[in-house]
């Protein structure tokens, strides 16, 4: 353990000014209340805040936080209290303390699903770590150092399953929140632990490649280096030359991403050159591109536009010396200093400055997907949208900087500029040029926004928008208009009962059994019951406990869908709907006599890959491979069956894909569509407009094809139809 003296050295040691005071008396303090407690490796408890104290200080943060490590865990593992807290340490520390305190108090509702009440724990205590850290930052970086020193010991939890659930936890949030604020060395690190733990046959996999070609390369990194730094030396520059592996999760990530082996990377290792003036960033850049072939498409100046947690860095990839394809990192010593200490760089010991965690937009955004989002489930679900996306750059017409998710729309930017030029949008330009709501923005794009104070969010804009903000906002309108239209619903549903029952309906009635259904106003009782979460006979008799009814038809036909007897039903009735009369199915690989039919969301046809998945009521529904339906069957990998087309398939027989159009409104567009999919011998059979401007109408279409190669030839005739903006396979819709 690290001593009392040796941690007040630390600080002191690029902070003079550090209350040496402050520090001996939380060190001692933490010491006394946490006592005898011990950890599961059997070590002092007291060594968790101390060790926590210590990566503090490699971050070189002010006195407040290291005070703040050695007491994080008092309030909740000791009897200290908030109230102690403060009186000893002061107001600053305590609100540190209390915002970085574990979060297990939250008293969480009964839940059937153990799964469902830990992703409720774990979303809510991400929501109110957001909440804690909007006021100051240094409730995020004491937590992360948390982390990093219970991921360092997680060898030591003995059961598998919460050692795996707390790497997933600390890959899909700690690391991505490191990140965004810059500390590459503990998102480095927390990535690592993690994959150590979640996948460590991958891990060992790639180690062991790196060993190799260290091995093999001999002095290769050794020759680049000294090359670069005479190359670049020509030029009159005095530089620092660096090499740094990339880390084996970096490295498995880019593999899955881009789909490639190990040894068809060449981005291993990447250089970095250090120098004193952004001038000599671009006279660096141009002695390398002078010198080195360029690979096309590796370029990005993030000194002109730096990512949304500070980072400024020329990024470029050459062949360079011989011949070896490398990534080159160029930067000023004080981009550097910011590129591995993030946020801890601007204010450290040295900042007298409030560390208001507002002043930084991707946490603004954070708290306005809280505001919108209904549970945190919901909120964490829109913030992880946020954390593990690429960044594009987009303008608006006045030059202002707008940096989005790769892959996001025009929606996207409306909502990034402001929430109400989001929820009145009713079109956009593109570059000058008029473009559907759902095209993809590209880096440099200029995008002009037109607004109606009529117009309100479309539901479908949900489908194509990328970003949390955007679809937490949407999804909170349609919420609220659901919410009427179910309260209208439930009450006609009622009143028609009660007048059945003879009795006159009020909703004075309601009030006396809202607790019963755990509702807090006869509107949100209604609109269970227009929802359908519960009946309107469930409603009756616990207002009129007594009352004796005759059972209606109806009432039994409730009765069976709720009970076991619907399922054959079902099954019997997908299984005519799938066969027809005595012909086979063109599917191999399914389970005698079951009943199939094909998906409507992804309506495969003959040539698609193909997956069964059972279900239940409906026998076997055939799924194209890449349907976003599958999403939800990931964890119950029992469904899946392995099927496919069968050989001797008559591709006489007619199947029905869907796609997704967009059509110019203007006059004959669609006389052009439905004439070019007729020469191509498609037939439509169904035609759905989805939704509507003054420029572009989106549709889906039903085609009968006689596969997947028919489908493609009729897709590329009508991308070639100069009326036709867009068309693609629907995929999950």
């Amino acid at each position: 353990m690290i001593r009392q003296y040796e941690l007040v050295d630390r600080v002191k040691a690029y902070d003079p000014q550090a209350d040496e005071d402050a520090l001996n008396r939380a060190y001692v303090y933490s010491m006394k209340v946490h006592g005898a407690q011990t950890r599961a490796s059997g070590d002092p408890y007291f060594s968790h805040p101390l060790e926590v104290a210590g990566i503090l200080t490699e971050l070189k943060l002010d006195t407040a936080s290291i005070v703040t490590a050695l007491l994080h865990d008092t309030i909740e593992d000791t009897s200290a209290t908030l109230a102690d807290i403060e009186r000893l340490f002061g107001k600053e520390i305590a609100e540190l303390v209390d915002g970085v305190t574990k979060l297990s108090r939250i008293e969480l509702a009964a839940d059937d699903d153990p799964k469902r009440a830990e992703s409720a724990k774990q979303a809510e205590n991400f929501r109110k770590l957001v909440l804690a850290m909007s006021r100051d930052i240094r409730v995020l970086l004491v937590k992360l150092a948390d982390r990093l020193h219970n991921m360092r010991t997680l060898h030591y939890v003995k059961d598998p399953a919460k050692r795996k659930r707390i790497a997933r936890e600390t890959l899909e949030i700690y690391a991505p929140l490191a990140e965004r604020i810059g500390i590459h060395q503990v998102k480095d690190e927390l990535e690592d632990l993690s994959f150590a733990e979640i996948n460590a046959d991958a891990r060992d996999s790639i180690l062991a490649r790196l060993q190799y070609l260290r091995k093999e390369g001999g002095g290769l990194v050794g020759r680049i280096l000294a090359e670069l730094k005479e190359k670049i030396a020509e030029h009159g520059l005095e530089i620092d030359v660096s090499g740094r592996e990339k880390s084996p999760y970096s490295i498995w990530r880019k593999m899955q991403v881009k789909n490639v082996a190990f040894e068809q990377l060449s981005d291993i290792m990447a250089f970095r050159v250090v120098v004193d003036t952004i001038e000599q960033c671009y006279q660096a850049l141009g002695a390398i591109h002078g010198r080195y072939p360029v690979v096309p498409g590796r370029f990005k100046d993030y000194i002109s536009t730096p990512k949304p947690n500070g980072y400024q860095s020329l990024h470029t990839t050459v062949l360079g010396p011989e011949r070896q394809r490398i990534e080159i990192q160029i930067r000023t010593k004080d981009m550097h200093e910011v590129a591995e200490l993030g946020v801890a760089a601007h204010w450290a010991y040295k900042s007298n400055e409030r560390a208001d965690g507002r002043q930084y937009k991707w946490l603004r955004d954070f708290l306005d997907i809280l505001e919108q989002a209904q549970k945190p489930e919901e909120f964490l679900e829109h913030t992880k949208l946020e954390l593990f996306q690429d960044q594009v750059f987009c303008f608006t017409p006045k030059g202002d900087l707008i940096q989005l998710p790769r892959g996001s729309t025009p929606v996207d930017f409306a909502y990034a500029v402001h929430s109400e030029v989001g929820d009145h949008t009713v079109g956009a330009k593109v570059n000058g040029r008029i473009v559907p709501l759902s095209s993809t923005l590209s880096n440099g794009d200029q995008v002009e926004i037109a607004t109606s104070k009529s117009q309100t969010p479309a539901p479908s804009w949900e489908r194509f928008v990328v970003t949390g903000k955007a679809r937490a906002r949407i999804r909170r309108y349609i919420r609220t208009q659901q919410h009427g239209e179910y309260v209208s619903l439930g009450r006609a549903m009622l009143q028609k009962l009660f007048r059945a029952e003879g009795y006159e309906y009020t909703e004075k009635a309601l009030q006396q059994v809202l607790k019963i259904f755990r509702q807090d106003t006869a509107d949100d009782l209604l609109a269970d019951v227009g929802a359908g979460i519960h009946t309107a006979r469930e409603v009756f008799n616990a207002i009129f406990p007594g009352h004796k009814t005759q059972t209606t038809p109806a009432d039994k036909a409730e009765k069976l869908l709720t009970e076991e007897k619907v399922v054959p039903i079902a099954r019997e009735r997908a299984k005519k709907k799938a066969t027809g009369k005595d012909r086979p199915l063109p599917i191999k690989g399914l389970i005698a006599g079951v009943a199939v039919h094909f998906a409507g969301c992804c309506h495969p046809v003959p040539g698609d890959r193909i997956v069964g998945i059972i279900t239940t009521g409906k026998g076997v529904t055939v799924h194209t491979i890449d349907c976003e339906t599958l999403e939800g069957f990931q964890d119950t990998p029992e469904r899946w069956l392995d099927v496919s087309w069968d050989d001797e398939l008559d591709l006489g027989d007619s199947h029905v894909g869907r796609l997704q159009v967009v059509i110019a409104n203007e006059p004959g567009a669609l006389g052009t569509l439905s004439t070019v999919i007729g020469k191509n011998q498609g037939n439509i059979i169904n035609l759905r407009v989805t939704s509507r401007s003054i420029d572009f109408w989106e549709m889906l279409i039903d085609i009968q094809v006689r596969d997947v190669k028919h489908l493609s030839n009729i897709i590329a005739a009508l991308r070639a139809t100069p009326a036709i903006n867009q068309v693609d396979r629907s995929r999950g819709q």
